[in-house]
């Protein structure tokens, strides 16, 4: 073993989560959401390794990808990150009466953001970046302002954007289809509002539940290959070795 692997060994893993209000947790008690349970995991995980594990939200209620690559600098290239989970879509769908028929953000830049996203965070330093596309939503009635599209139409189109574009991100971009998964529950009987909140968009306590059921194994298996790389001298670069200092 390496002095070099042995000083990355030294350090904590870093995870970051980067998003909107699915992965903050709008609308249920803090300790309630899919990020914050998977942040107990990692800190039960990391005693059972002899590992501090340094679990981040970067996440803001409302953004979409324009505004995630303008705060990308701070949130997540200045204080580095080894593993980056990124999901984004929800606001990016959306259209706002005075946009006049136009997306908050249109499909050909959504899908440019996710790509420039992904790329920063493999470039400072993340050895996976974890790519999900969006539950369904239960918006399926009434047209947004100027289109002929409800929001779940919307919703829709972004998360096959999100599958189409993750086959030429490369091997470090690890796709969950968020979508596919909820929506097999409710072809197997459940019932998709059970997993919302009345607002038909933002999940419920059991939609957290089921999204940390996916993101643990998820987690877990890309924490599995980051430590095996860092032993073997896989070329892991840990993300406190592309850690700036951020502002306040």
């Amino acid at each position: 073993m390496t002095n070099e692997t042995n000083a990355n060994r030294c350090q904590p893993i870093r995870v970051t989560f980067f998003g909107d209000s699915t992965c903050v947790g709008q609308g249920v008690s803090i300790y309630r959401g899919w990020v914050t349970q998977i942040a107990q995991y990692l800190d039960e995980y990391g005693r059972q390794l002899g590992r501090e594990f340094v679990v981040s939200n970067a996440s803001i209620n409302g953004r979409t990808t324009r505004q995630a690559l303008e705060d990308m600098p701070y949130h997540v290239q200045s204080h580095g990150v080894d593993l980056l989970v990124v999901q984004f879509g929800l606001n990016d769908c959306n259209y706002w009466a005075t946009d006049k028929g136009l997306p908050r953000v249109s499909l050909s830049a959504f899908v440019a953001n996710l790509r420039e996203i992904t790329a920063r965070g493999l470039h400072f330093g993340a050895f996976k970046v974890l790519l999900n596309n969006n539950h369904p939503t239960s918006r399926s009635k009434g047209y947004l302002p100027g289109t002929k599209l409800t929001y779940e139409d919307s919703n829709r189109k972004y998360n096959q954007a999100i599958r189409n574009v993750v086959s030429d991100l490369g091997p470090c971009v690890v796709f969950q289809d968020i979508e596919q998964y909820f929506s097999d529950l409710v072809a197997h009987g459940e019932k998709l509002d059970q997993f919302l909140l009345d607002d038909g968009l933002h999940l419920s306590i059991k939609g957290h539940d089921e999204y940390y059921k996916v993101m643990q194994q998820v987690i877990s298996s890309a924490v599995s290959e980051f430590l095996i790389a860092e032993s073997s001298g896989g070329g892991v670069i840990s993300g406190s070795a592309s850690r700036g200092s951020g502002g306040g």
